[in-house]
């Protein structure tokens, strides 16, 4: 029995193990500590977004926005029609329409009824027929922000997996640092303001924000 042990450890500790050249030297390392030899390290979505946050996202985001109801009125219906000039395919020329937009308005509706709540907002000077909503979670649809960054683009991921966990990583800050410090259930009949991003959906008359800010005017 303490012989089969013994071979277990081995067969562990070789597993965790890195060949160094010269001398025939074998290194142990840590398990999760390759990265400090091999130049890799794991894949941290939370880690990435909260690195970029508030130093790049949120700069880039209040530069590059849009005021929603003069891109709704300039659109005339087709916000297609406004792609080169505003908004920004998920796939460089092609994918999903997203645009960074922002705009005032009253809030005329809290939904926290569905997982994927929202806020239903007047906007401020402007009477078209599209419904603006503010997602307020808990379920966050769409990946529109991390579409809109210059920055991320999905070349620099090794697969499908960590580009989606980056959007679910930017939705979970969005929750937390956005929509909970404004406190939705207490928003109904006020003012806000907002930065966010949504999707152009085809046929579709809601637009779908996600907020990077939510501020009571």
């Amino acid at each position: 029995m303490k012989k089969r042990m013994i071979t277990l450890g081995l067969a562990v500790a070789l597993t965790a193990a890195v060949m160094l050249t010269g001398c025939g030297i074998v290194k142990v390392v840590k398990i999760g500590e390759e990265g400090k030899y091999t130049g890799e390290t794991a894949f941290n979505a939370g880690d990435d977004v909260a690195a970029i946050w508030e130093s790049s996202a949120l700069p880039e985001l209040n530069e590059t926005a849009v005021d929603l109801k003069d891109l709704l009125t300039e659109s005339k219906g087709n916000l297609a029609t406004l792609a080169d000039k505003y908004g920004k395919y998920s796939m460089g020329n092609s994918g999903e329409l997203s645009y960074v937009v922002k705009g005032t308005g009253k809030v005329e509706e809290v939904n926290t009824e569905s997982q994927a709540g929202y806020m239903a907002v007047e906007l401020d000077g402007y009477t078209g027929p599209e419904t603006i909503k503010i997602q307020i979670g808990p379920v966050y649809k769409g990946s529109s922000i991390r579409d809109t960054l210059s920055f991320i683009k999905f070349g620099d991921y090794k697969n499908q997996e960590e580009w989606a966990a980056v959007s679910q990583s930017i939705n979970q800050v969005v929750a937390k640092d956005v929509v909970e410090p404004a406190k939705p259930d207490s928003l109904m009949d006020k003012n806000v303001s907002f930065i966010g991003a949504f999707t152009v959906s085809a046929g579709n008359t809601d637009v779908l924000i996600t907020p990077a800010t939510l501020e009571v005017k």
